[in-house]
């Protein structure tokens, strides 16, 4: 196809390979592929080395956490029979997405910020896990978003001193592997902790990554795998934030005590109960960007990654990317794909996608970017932040929009108010829940004039 030189033109294609980029992390496409029955009746799982691990477990328990926990389980219920399983598989998903599902308790939980339903469902799962034997396989499905949906704080440390810490660090500018740190430390299923309650049956992963380089150890704060963080790198990360004298008692407490041992650490690789415990990443934020690139192709667009594992402060990866809009000199789409950071001094509402947007708006004027240009930026899951908004869609038109309706952008930028500026501009990105989560895409299309 032609480059579209028109707006409305270029803000539909840009919605259609955002849809794209979504449906390459579809948790039944990315699942399918790993499990099979094999001709002696076993269950068959392929890792990503290729490799296949099968037994004749006894029975199968079933649990999946996320924000694709019921798609990734209804894909697990095509394939593995009845007859193989423990019990009813149990679910724990957020509110959005959570939906009926024959013969398997769903279980609804608070995201971003943990809840009391959350704990409820944590100390559900840890009853199963606790039922299983030495022959069975405990079959962990996992996805963005497990963290907050699973809050199990360790016994000195309240789920509201959880909520508050948690509040705290995603406001920080903290990133996900820092928060995730934290949070390991903090919890009797994060950090292996899932595998030391399920031992000693034998553990397999199937993970659907939110993480950027996709470390398995922070994705959901690793609950199936060896922990290699420690507690002095929580409190570092606690200190390196200010929020030392912010957190409650208790965390300060329980960490410190942690650095001087009188705190177990978390399970690391060397503790046998990982032995026979075993993981498969099924899809990731790198595929969806790849995905989103072969869109391009397809449609004969030129196109370029302009970056992988996009991080960082947003607004000043905003400037960034403008100053880097600014060199091309013909039509092209910019594709990235990642999870920045935001930090809070205002009290506005919105999430980093949306003040990404509203920050790219306002450096493409200040940088004076001459061309045609559509810009945005997106959560997989269709949330951002703790708004109904993906994201935000931005033109080279978004200011003068919100000027018009008598309000300062730049101002509302500062509050952190980017949800009121992109409704104002008519620029929110509403998809709903996806049901999916693989962080978060961003696309730019420009025409240069």
């Amino acid at each position: 196809m032609t480059f579209p030189t028109q707006l409305p033109e270029l803000r539909a294609l840009a919605q259609q390979i955002l849809a794209t980029g979504i449906a390459a992390a579809n948790p039944h496409t990315a699942l399918t592929p790993f499990l099979t029955i094999n001709t002696q009746q076993q269950l068959q799982i392929v890792l990503n080395n290729g490799h296949a691990r099968h037994a004749p477990w006894r029975k199968i328990h079933l649990c999946a956490f996320g924000k694709a926990a019921c798609a990734m389980t209804e894909a697990c219920l095509d394939i593995i029979p009845s007859t193989m399983l423990a019990a009813s598989p149990l679910i724990i998903t957020n509110y959005d997405n959570v939906r009926n599902i024959d013969n398997a308790l769903v279980m609804g939980a608070g995201h971003p910020l943990p809840d009391a339903a959350g704990l409820l469902a944590a100390q559900q799962l840890i009853q199963q896990l606790e039922t299983a034997h030495a022959d069975d396989l405990v079959l962990v499905l996992i996805s963005g978003g497990g963290s907050a949906l699973l809050p199990l704080p360790v016994p000195s440390v309240t789920l509201a001193d959880k909520i508050v810490t948690t509040h705290y660090l995603v406001s920080s500018g903290a990133t996900i592997n820092e928060i995730n740190c934290v949070r390991k430390h903090l919890s009797l299923l994060k950090g292996g902790g899932l595998t030391k309650y399920a031992y000693p049956a034998e553990v397999h992963a199937l993970i659907l990554s939110d993480v950027m380089g996709d470390d398995i150890s922070s994705i959901a704060s690793g609950p199936t795998v060896p922990d290699c963080s420690t507690f002095a790198e929580a409190l570092t990360v606690l200190k390196n934030y200010r929020l030392l004298d912010k957190v409650p008692n208790a965390v300060h407490h329980y960490l410190s005590q942690g650095v001087v041992g009188n705190v177990a650490e978390t399970p690391k690789i060397t503790d046998p109960i990982f032995k026979h415990s075993a993981y498969t990443l099924i899809g990731s934020n790198s595929m969806s960007v790849n995905a989103m690139l072969a869109k391009t192709q397809e449609l004969a667009l030129p196109a370029h990654i302009y970056q992988h594992q996009l991080c960082g402060d947003v607004r000043e990866e905003a400037e960034k990317w403008v100053c880097f809009a600014k060199k091309c000199t013909s039509p092209v789409a910019l594709i990235a794909g990642g999870e920045t950071t935001v930090r809070l001094t205002g009290n506005g509402q919105g999430g980093r996608n949306q003040e990404f947007a509203l920050a790219f708006a306002l450096a493409a004027e200040q940088y004076q970017l001459e061309a045609t240009w559509v810009f945005l930026s997106a959560g997989s899951d269709g949330r951002d932040g703790p708004t109904n908004a993906a994201g935000g869609l931005v033109d080279s038109t978004t200011l003068t929009r919100i000027r018009a309706m008598q309000h300062n952008p730049d101002t509302l930028l500062q509050n952190n108010d980017s949800y009121t500026a992109l409704a104002y501009s008519n620029d929110l990105l509403l998809t709903g829940a996806t049901g999916t989560n693989v962080a978060d895409l961003q696309l730019m299309l420009i025409h240069p004039n």
